[in-house]
């Protein structure tokens, strides 16, 4: 067996270790070479999967390859993140995550998969408020009255969500946190079964993600009585928002893109300057703003802290809250 010599073998060897890198780095160069794959756990036609696509359509004419939103519907959202979780980390598969994501890090015992561990945030998307929406019959016009008539009436207002751990549900267990009232939480299966009954009074209150009640709030058949981002909605300008009474509130619906973990930075850099050059384009925006939702700038950093954030916020709610998947 011929030996070679050591600075030879170790010259040869070192060549060797960087050729993975340097195969990362091509791919990177020629990236997209083919279509991208953008992953959600939503169905078509909601307010994820809208700005999934107008998101996807902007990057997609940009790249010169197809970026298609594939819906993968299941275990609240999970499906998807797994899905993406498993994926090669090459930029061709991508996930639209929400603000479920960061919920179910701490709601769910068994995920087979990790936020922090299996995915690198690319860029957030959009914020929407929820609304805190109450039927006309509850005797109270803005945050405070309803924080009075609650505490004067424990367990007697009804409080509906979209499910057990949703937004919808967290939000209003932060509320119920926060001020001390206590409310009867109703998950239903659909936004639109809850709204109905929202809408009938079978239910009281609601806090709502704005794109859903928003027309409803405009014809005066529910009472909006404060939105739940930090700052007011211009798709509300009237209506305050609720830490204007409760100092330190919030709770918006957002969404961003994240790729499996390992994705090259070059990669990465490139979807995150796409995104956000869609979120700034007029159109977008325009039609963004029409349903009550801002853009959320930022780099791949800002997102990733960002992120870290929210799975710490909804953590501490959900384990306060003592609340459990079903």
């Amino acid at each position: 067996m011929m030996k070679l010599p050591r600075r030879k073998f170790l010259h040869i060897a070192a060549g060797a270790a960087t050729l993975p890198a340097f195969a990362r780095m091509a791919a990177a160069q020629a990236y997209p070479s083919r279509p991208v794959r953008l992953i959600l756990g939503f169905a078509a036609g909601g307010s994820a999967d809208i700005v999934a696509r107008l998101i996807a359509q902007h990057v997609s004419d940009k790249i010169g390859q197809p970026v298609i939103v594939e819906n993968r519907t299941g275990a609240s959202s999970n499906l998807a993140g797994e899905a993406v979780a498993r994926s090669a980390p090459d930029g061709y598969t991508l996930f639209f995550m929400t603000t479920v994501n960061a919920i179910n890090a701490t709601f769910f015992d068994n995920l087979k998969f990790d936020l922090k561990r299996d995915f690198t945030p690319i860029s957030g998307v959009t914020r929407v408020p929820n609304v805190l929406n109450v039927n006309p019959s509850v005797p109270a016009n803005n945050v405070a009255e309803f924080i009075a008539y609650a505490k004067a009436n424990p367990g007697k207002l009804n409080m509906a969500s979209t499910g057990n751990g949703t937004s919808i549900h967290l939000a209003g267990e932060l509320f119920q946190a926060m001020t001390g009232t206590k409310l009867v939480h109703v998950p239903y299966r659909s936004p639109p079964q809850a709204m109905t009954d929202l809408l009938s009074g079978q239910v009281q209150v609601m806090f709502d993600v704005m794109t859903q009640g928003l027309q409803h709030i405009k014809e005066g058949r529910l009472r909006a009585l404060g939105v739940t981002t930090a700052t007011r909605s211009d798709a509300l300008p009237g209506v305050p928002t609720v830490a204007e009474t409760v100092p330190g509130y919030e709770a918006s619906s957002w969404s961003g893109v994240c790729a499996p973990m390992g994705t090259p930075a070059e990669v990465v850099d490139m979807l995150n300057k796409q995104i956000q050059a869609a979120m700034a384009d007029p159109a977008i925006k325009a039609r963004l703003t029409s349903f009550g939702s801002t853009a959320i700038a930022g780099s791949p950093a800002e997102f990733a802290a960002f992120l870290a954030e929210e799975t710490d916020k909804w953590g501490k709610v959900v384990r306060a809250a003592n609340i459990k998947a079903e």
